[in-house]
């Protein structure tokens, strides 16, 4: 009985002053509830930097709260745990969560930026009880109405027509000409509303007739949204999984380098796609590129080489080089479509994301902050729980220069380049 519970007995550290006894322990924990006996078992089962073999040793500034060689139902347990790996677990399971959402949401309620079905109901829209306040307004101007009253008239009709917005003739009304044109038709028979309105509805209309007839494809830009749920679910997991085995350590460290590389390359996809989709000999040289430098990435990343930790700063380099050579695709969209907003506004989302994933490389290659003070880290703020942080915030910014691309080809196709 005694030996049973000496095997149980699991100490901290090897060269710990005081080691705990077995015989007291075991009554220790005979007095404490259920609760504390299992914190206290967790808290017993994780060791420090100096004790971890080999292959688990990867950060000497994280000195303690190591996992090594659970049972496997602990170490899926562990996922509730308070350990030196929590949060870079969860950062990126909840990353994940948060673009399956976005995946969803994207493909069950952006099928259009602008849904024809908006101009196919228009007759229905102008006859709803919104243009009440429109009609109040119009009674209300004066025959010789000033600027302050066109303003607010044209901000009424916003609020009640609010899919406008989405038109960009309509964005430049002038409203002093559209009202000054219908004030002097009044009468009885042909109100100055009905004017007004006919005069939307003629120019949402022309608006709709320079639309294409089917929104541009949305492949590419799933395939980026499938590229970054497959990273973050693949880092989660291995920060998981890993403390398990060597051999399962191994297989979960190069599903881990392979969901960056494959993050990387997939976010190509939807500005060189979108941006060249008028020019397919520059799309699918683009295109052939990034993917085999995508899939080069990978393949070294499987080497067993690639693993050490002396080769941090490699594996971020080689992963910053691959963000670094979609500069040349940026620049040629800039020269092609420099008399587009839209190119500069995708552009500034674009170099957003690339400090994101910059930084977050610089501060993973350098174990900052943890390399300025050793153990303080350990738990929560080190250098690769700030790193899982802004990729998830630079895969988010990319998602959002994604729907630029999908409004501008949606409205304009290749009609207007």
């Amino acid at each position: 009985m005694v030996d049973d519970q000496k095997e149980k007995c699991i100490v901290l550290s090897e060269t710990s002053e005081s080691q705990m006894d077995c015989e007291s322990g075991s009554r220790l924990f005979s007095k404490e509830g259920k609760s504390k006996k299992f914190w206290r078992g967790v808290k017993y089962q994780l060791v420090e930097y100096h004790t971890l073999p080999a292959y688990l040793k990867d950060n000497e500034y994280i000195l303690r709260y190591y996992r090594s060689e659970w049972p496997l139902k602990q170490v899926f347990l562990s996922i509730f745990y308070i350990h030196n790996e929590t949060l870079n677990i969860w950062t990126h399971l909840i990353g994940f969560l948060l673009f399956l959402s976005l995946t969803i949401y994207t493909a069950m309620k952006i099928p259009k930026v602008m849904d024809l079905q908006v101009v196919q109901q228009l007759s229905n829209m102008l006859r709803s009880t919104d243009l009440s306040k429109i009609n109040g307004e119009l009674l209300n101007l004066p025959s010789l109405p000033n600027m302050a009253d066109f303003h607010r008239f044209k901000n009424d009709l916003k609020t009640s027509l609010p899919s406008v917005d989405f038109l960009p003739s309509l964005s430049g009304w002038n409203g002093l000409e559209l009202i000054a044109n219908c004030l002097p038709k009044q009468s009885t028979e042909y109100p100055a509303k009905d004017c007004i309105l006919k005069s939307v509805e003629g120019n949402m209309g022309n608006s709709a007739h320079s639309l294409p007839n089917e929104p541009v494809t949305r492949w590419p830009f799933f395939t980026f949204l499938g590229g970054a749920m497959f990273c973050l679910l693949a880092s989660s997991t291995c920060h998981l999984l890993s403390c398990y085995s060597e051999r399962l350590s191994y297989i979960m460290l190069r599903l881990d380098y392979s969901g960056i590389a494959a993050l990387i390359a997939t976010s190509f996809y939807p500005p060189v796609y979108y941006s060249f989709m008028c020019h397919p000999f520059l799309c699918d040289l683009y295109l052939t590129f990034i993917t085999l430098l995508g899939l080069a990435s990978i393949a070294f990343s499987l080497l067993p080489v690639f693993q050490k930790p002396h080769f941090r700063t490699l594996r971020a380099s080689l992963f910053f080089g691959m963000g670094v050579s979609g500069a040349v695709p940026i620049m040629h969209k800039l020269i092609l479509y420099w008399d587009k907003p839209v190119a500069l506004e995708t552009t500034g989302y674009e170099v957003l994301m690339g400090a994101f994933y910059g930084i977050g490389a610089l501060i993973y290659a350098k174990r900052i902050p943890e390399c300025w003070k050793p153990g303080k880290y350990d738990i929560a703020g080190h250098s690769h729980q700030l790193f899982h942080v802004l990729v998830v915030a630079g895969a988010y910014t990319h998602y959002h220069a994604g729907l630029i691309y999908l409004r501008w080809r949606d409205l304009e196709g290749c009609s207007k380049n």
